[in-house]
């Protein structure tokens, strides 16, 4: 027993260390990009790209673990050779993958992934065209050697000698099994990334706002399998039209900045925008985002919904700007983080945030107001990591997050993590912090993301018999006690508080995906720095608020494709929402959802029916269009 547990272990240890000291290796081939890294950074990167490491050593010591177990119970020597074929493979696919990834990197600029294999294969003569015989000798030859020195490190540390295999059956061959079992079972745990709500991604590993550091961390033995087991050809999904009519009704659906042409605008819609186009009363406000877990209209008052719920949301639009026909993009938080904050549409059949190469080309506000010289950081009490939150967080430019490890671990009495009364306190303490020392006047984008008005609706506080109620009334007392005490504080007059849901959760009866209600949440606009109270009705969705802002602000919003100022008159005016393969467009004269599956219209309202239907279609290709190229 104690041979074969030794052997486990060392073989698991033995790929960590493979996977950590590829990393230095990496960086001293591209020393020219980390020249100027401090020696400590490149601790930091072997440290953080631990929990990937740790992973992909669980996946590849499962099989010899299994071995191990077998050769309990068996005194064949065809388990060598099975060993033997075993470390061989091992030894040469981690070779290809880390020569391979070292050569691409150059040209790519991010770790390894199925692209450059979805570009030899579909055309191996022009992927190998610009690549010299040389370099690609030169290539297979250090393959040869690195794959040479592993199988040599595994024959001479893991490989058991013939008369290990050869002992009889252990007197307690049954313990043995079961001994061996459960290690083989408790690789589980690396595998996924321990016991928290997210599972292991290579998000995890992102711990800079250097790119450099963070890519350099990525295992790209996982990054490819990550990869490989989303790989999808979004570029023939959602096929409706030609391109040359999807490209035609999409260039009437985006904004001013993105093609420099104007639409006709009613008189009425004109007028009234015009009034509104300035909602800050200076042109550089601080900007906080609260990001509303599960909100939606019909907790609201103030937007139809019930009463004595969101008490505090219904004051606080009272003297604030107040956005009543607004949507939500999607029904995922995921999803919906992305629309809010790089102002990309959600799409219904996979999320952006899963591609880390994806989401590290989309636009972002925080990378546009960091340019413009704010400071960035984000609060959430729960687990970052979840989803790739924190690879798409750090890649749009956020400099700090705050999330669950920051909180003490009897704060962290949620499923989600921290209650929000503990992460609006955070923040609150850290605006405290910044008058204290004389730096109100810094300007400062922060985002918060709540969480406790999520199942399973666990809160401490009651008001409410309805639990799902009562964690819905339980936020929304957090929202009122922070801005209660916010108005004190000097930041309070220099500052615009943007309240917005994620997406819509639970409500106060069941909803179905094909109703428009499914995805009006409010927009609401609040702080200092507003202006004076408004209720605006055009039509818009969670991807506006970047070009929105962006524009309210002074700053430029061309690289935001899909969104749009809602407050210019000659920006076409809509909302797109999209839920699990079906897509909606609502607008004043028309509210239509399609269900891609039965390929048929399932809610057409309004006075020109049908009206939004190849309009969301071309819109819908068009993302999907977009999605591929990144």
């Amino acid at each position: 027993m104690k041979e074969r547990i030794i052997g486990f272990v060392k073989t698991y240890l033995l790929f960590v260390c493979i996977f950590a000291l590829q990393k230095p290796l990496f960086m001293l081939y591209y020393h020219s990009l980390y020249a100027d890294v401090a020696w400590s950074s490149w601790l930091e990167v072997i440290w953080h790209g631990l929990p990937l490491d740790l992973s992909l050593a669980g996946y590849l010591t499962a099989i010899p673990g299994l071995l191990l177990l077998v050769s309990v119970w068996s005194l064949s020597d065809v388990l060598r050779r099975i060993w033997n074929g075993y470390f061989l493979f091992v030894s040469i696919l981690l070779s290809v993958v880390f020569v391979v990834d070292l050569a691409l990197y150059e040209y790519w600029g991010f770790r390894l992934d199925t692209t450059p294999l979805f570009y030899f294969f579909s055309s191996p003569k022009d992927a190998l065209a610009s690549v010299g015989i040389g370099f690609v000798l030169a290539g297979v030859a250090i393959m040869v050697a690195y794959a040479s020195l592993l199988y040599a490190l595994f024959r001479c540390l893991l490989l058991p000698k013939k008369q290990f295999l050869c002992l009889k059956l252990p007197f307690r061959y049954i313990t043995t099994s079961v001994v061996q079992l459960l290690l083989v079972g408790l690789l589980f745990i690396p595998i996924r990334g321990g016991f928290t709500v997210s599972t292991m991604n290579t998000g995890k590993v992102y711990f800079s706002t250097d790119m450099r550091l963070n890519h350099a961390a990525i295992n790209p033995m996982f990054s490819l399998m990550e990869s490989l087991s989303k790989q999808k050809d979004f570029a023939k999904q959602y096929r409706f039209m030609d391109g040359a009519e999807a490209d035609r009704i999409f260039e009437n659906m985006v904004d001013l900045s993105v093609t420099g042409k104007t639409v006709a605008v009613p008189d009425s819609l004109k007028a009234a925008s015009d009034s509104l186009r300035t909602l800050f009363t200076q042109r550089r406000p601080n900007v906080c985002i609260v990001i509303l877990e599960g909100f939606s209209s019909k907790l609201m008052t103030t937007l139809g919904g019930q009463p004595d719920i969101a008490v505090q949301m219904d004051s606080l639009a009272r003297e604030g700007v107040l956005f009543t026909n607004f949507y939500a993009n999607s029904f995922r938080t995921d999803r919906g983080l992305v629309a809010v904050l790089s102002g990309y549409p959600a799409q219904p059949t996979t999320s952006i945030m899963k591609y880390p190469r994806k989401t590290q080309k989309l636009p972002a506000i925080a990378r546009s107001l960091k340019e413009a010289g704010y400071a960035t950081k984000y609060y959430y009490g729960g687990d970052a990591d979840f989803t790739n939150m924190r690879s798409y967080l750090m890649s749009s430019g956020f400099e700090e997050i705050v999330s669950d490890q920051d909180f003490p671990v009897s704060d962290r009495l949620s499923k989600w993590g921290a209650h929000d009364h503990l992460v609006f306190r955070r923040l609150l303490d850290d605006l405290k912090a910044e008058a204290a020392a004389g730096k109100s006047g810094q300007l400062n984008y922060r985002v918060l993301q709540t969480s406790s008005s999520h199942e399973p609706f666990e809160v401490p506080y009651r008001r409410l018999a309805d639990d799902r109620m009562n964690a819905f009334a339980y936020t929304d007392s957090c929202v009122g006690d922070f801005v209660r005490q916010f108005r004190e504080l000097p930041q309070w007059k220099n500052t615009v508080l943007i309240f917005v849901p994620d997406h819509l959760g639970a409500t106060p009866e069941p909803v179905s995906n094909f109703t428009a209600d499914r995805y009006q949440i409010p927009l609401l606009m609040v702080g200092g720095a507003v202006r004076e109270p408004r209720e605006i009705d055009v039509y818009g969705s969670q991807q506006d608020i970047a070009a929105t802002l962006l524009a309210q602000l002074g700053l430029p919003h061309g690289q935001f494709t899909f969104s749009k100022d809602m407050l210019d008159p000659n920006s076409p005016h809509f909302a797109f929402f999209t839920v699990p393969d079906a897509f909606g467009v609502a607008t004043a004269d028309n509210c239509l959802i399609y269900d891609n599956q039965s390929g048929s219209v399932v809610l057409d309202e309004g006075t020109e029916k049908g009206k939004n239907l190849r309009a969301g279609m071309a819109y819908l290709q068009k993302l999907y269009d977009d999605l591929a190229a990144r």
